[in-house]
């Protein structure tokens, strides 16, 4: 019955294949979407912060370069003005009413002062009378005292006057060309952390304004500790002050939280930094992230339920299948073949036989006087006579291809592919004296069986080797019974009798 239970499962096993395989495919490419999907969204977050910094950046450096450039113009008619020859016999008020009427006032910008090359103080917008300091030693004087071609020069953040401030100078000529002194003015960082205040910031955005060499002006959040400070050594740093725009990725100085930071340079003398941290830029994207992943997650769950109930109904269902394929071919009483299948069997393998030119054999088997039981000792003895008789042939028919069947009533068929004649007859022996013996307490029933062996060929059908077979059997019913009779391969129609001995061979 081997072949049944190969035919009821193969469809069963490729059904369940196709199903797990359609189901891992179909998780796979939603998994495949959804990747895609958020791969993208990182990409549009990353790109969008980049842009929005961006924007910030150039709004923070044209606000500073339209400030720094207004006060350079104030700075540059003093330093025109202060050397006109015109003005060398006029009065002190009217010398302060003229070099700074048009100069630029804001509530950030200091007073513009003017100094000798002495660096003592000379003139102050802020008043006629000014405190007699004197600034010789300030970054801002030395610088055009020792360079003529200095042009404006921002220094770094100082206490001027007592507010922390930039103080932006440019250098003063005498007629001659020598150095006249300095006209100088400040700009507080408080200007700048208003500026900063104004834009609409994450709490953890980072703003810094860098001067060319390195030195960090101010930023925002304010920390007096990194104000002043050279950072020009950092690598990002150094490629942030050569070229003229970009972003890269980096730690904050103070707090070591990842950022994006964005630069731009207007080609004066500070770079605007912008840094916003991945955690903020990623974390709308991350909450879609963690959406869709539950959502993956939950169909993934459906799928494996869904999978295990189908499997789960495919197997119920193959298994009823299968045993009324079962039932369809086989018979009730005793577990053989029936009839129908044994027909489809032998007309398969005489095909074979015909192809590959191999000898094909076919036991007839009949019980002995099984009337004569059965009206004596009833059907239901009668059966269990059948079903052990079932027995004796199913326990002595083990290959491939066999098949034992229960061919009408009490007779019983075993077609044995690939034997001879001698084969089959000691395979007929083994049935008879297993019956025999087993019989002894079944009141002595025996078996009859007639053999008939050929190689089919054109000329012949199976159905001459079952009619040969069935002469043997009569031969052998009409020999004495519990006999085992061989027809004649050489000619079906004529039966040859083996001696009926158990013996014979």
């Amino acid at each position: 019955m081997a072949w049944v239970r190969s035919m009821a499962k193969r469809p069963w096993q490729i059904s369940v294949k196709l199903l797990v395989v359609s189901l891992i495919v179909t998780v796979l490419g939603f998994s495949a979407v959804c990747a895609s999907v958020l791969i993208s969204m990182r990409h549009s977050a990353q790109e969008l912060a980049h842009q929005t910094l961006e924007n910030v950046a150039a709004t923070v450096d044209a606000d500073v370069s339209r400030t720094i450039e207004l006060y350079d113009h104030s700075l540059q008619v003093v330093a025109k003005n202060i050397s006109l020859q015109e003005l060398a016999g006029v009065s002190k008020p009217m010398l302060q009413m003229l070099l700074f009427d048009r100069t630029a006032t804001a509530s950030h910008f200091g007073p513009l002062q003017v100094f000798d090359a002495e660096g003592r103080l000379r003139l102050d917008a802020s008043t006629l009378d000014p405190a007699p300091d004197v600034f010789a030693r300030e970054e801002f004087f030395s610088i055009h005292r020792n360079h003529a071609h200095a042009g404006l020069y921002l220094s770094g953040p100082i206490i001027f006057h007592g507010i922390p401030s930039i103080v932006l100078s440019r250098r003063l000529q005498t007629g001659d060309g020598h150095f006249g002194g300095v006209v100088a003015g400040a700009i507080r960082l408080s200007y700048f952390q208003d500026l900063f205040a104004r834009l609409r910031l994450a709490d953890d955005d980072i703003i810094a304004l860098v001067r060319r060499d390195g030195m960090l002006i101010t930023r925002r959040p304010l920390d007096p500790e990194l104000v002043g400070k050279d950072i020009s050594h950092i690598p990002t740093v150094e490629r942030m002050l050569t070229t003229p725009s970009g972003w890269f990725s980096g730690k904050g100085l103070d707090d070591g939280v990842s950022r994006m930071f964005v630069w731009t340079d207007n080609s004066r003398s500070l770079v605007v930094v912008v840094g916003r941290s991945w955690q903020t830029i990623f974390g709308l994207w991350r909450q879609e992230a963690i959406r869709l992943g539950a959502i993956l997650l939950t169909l993934v769950v459906f799928v494996a339920a869904v999978t295990v109930v189908l499997i789960r109904e495919i197997d119920r269902r193959a298994r009823a299948e299968r045993r009324l394929e079962e039932l369809s071919i086989t018979d009730p009483l005793t577990g053989l073949t029936n009839r129908r299948r044994f027909d489809s069997a032998i007309d398969e393998e005489w095909r074979r036989a015909q192809r590959s030119r191999s000898p094909i054999a076919l036991l007839m088997i009949d019980a002995d006087h099984f009337k004569q039981f059965n009206d004596t000792h009833g059907h239901q003895a009668g059966d269990q006579i059948l079903i052990g008789i079932a027995l004796c042939i199913a326990d002595s028919v083990h290959r491939v291809g066999d098949c034992a069947a229960r061919y009408g009533g009490e007779e019983f068929a075993v077609l044995l592919p690939g034997l001879t004649a001698l084969d089959a007859l000691t395979v007929a022996e083994a049935i008879r004296i297993k019956v025999e013996r087993w019989s002894v307490d079944q009141a002595g029933v025996t078996i009859s069986i007639g053999i008939a062996h050929l190689t089919p060929n054109a000329s012949v059908h199976w159905s001459d080797l079952v009619a040969a077979a069935d002469k043997a059997l009569y031969a052998a019913k009409e020999g004495g019974r519990n006999v085992c009779v061989v027809a004649s391969c050489k000619e079906l129609s004529r039966v040859t009798e083996l001696p009926a001995t158990r013996e014979a061979v």
